[in-house]
């Protein structure tokens, strides 16, 4: 039995590390779900500390990706409708596929910006802030999920 825990942990590690990629996909939860599994073996490998720890980090990385863009747009000079415009695309792109989501929260701040103030390019810099925060956010997530990977990896070989 602890064989088949540790394929299907590798099997939805594997999967988690698509989703910081794919953006419909949650990745950091589902790596950290591959850990969880494998608490089912004979013996389990990880502490209730350890686990705690990595659910607050899963937590906070998954948070963090819808703020992240929000907080580039406004780094980047986005005024309140910016931030509204990046909101409202991040939504409306998550309807859209993975493409959406990356597109979305920089459409939206652009056009939050025009209608605030017609200027161009300040909506044209506040929404590359919004992808700057996605990019950010992305290799966010996949860095928890590889620290994921590794302690997967550790337990066992």
């Amino acid at each position: 039995m602890d064989t088949f825990w540790l394929v299907l942990g590798i099997i939805i590690m594997i999967v988690g590390v698509m989703g910081c990629i794919l953006p419909l996909l949650p990745g950091p939860p589902l790596c950290y779900v591959a850990l969880l599994l494998q608490q089912l073996r004979s013996d389990p490998p990880f502490t209730a500390k350890f686990l705690w720890i990595w659910a607050g980090i899963t937590v906070a990385v998954t948070v963090l990706d819808y703020v992240i863009p929000l907080y580039g747009t406004r780094r980047y000079g986005g005024s309140k409708y910016g931030i509204w415009g990046c909101t409202l695309g991040l939504i409306a792109g998550f309807w859209l596929g993975p493409l959406g989501i990356i597109i979305g929260p920089f459409v939206g701040a652009f056009i939050g910006e025009m209608l605030a103030n017609n200027n161009s390019e300040r909506a044209l810099k506040a929404a590359w802030g919004s992808f700057v925060g996605f990019l950010f956010g992305t290799l966010l997530k996949l860095i928890a999920c590889v620290v994921m990977v590794w302690y997967l990896i550790k337990i066992t070989f």
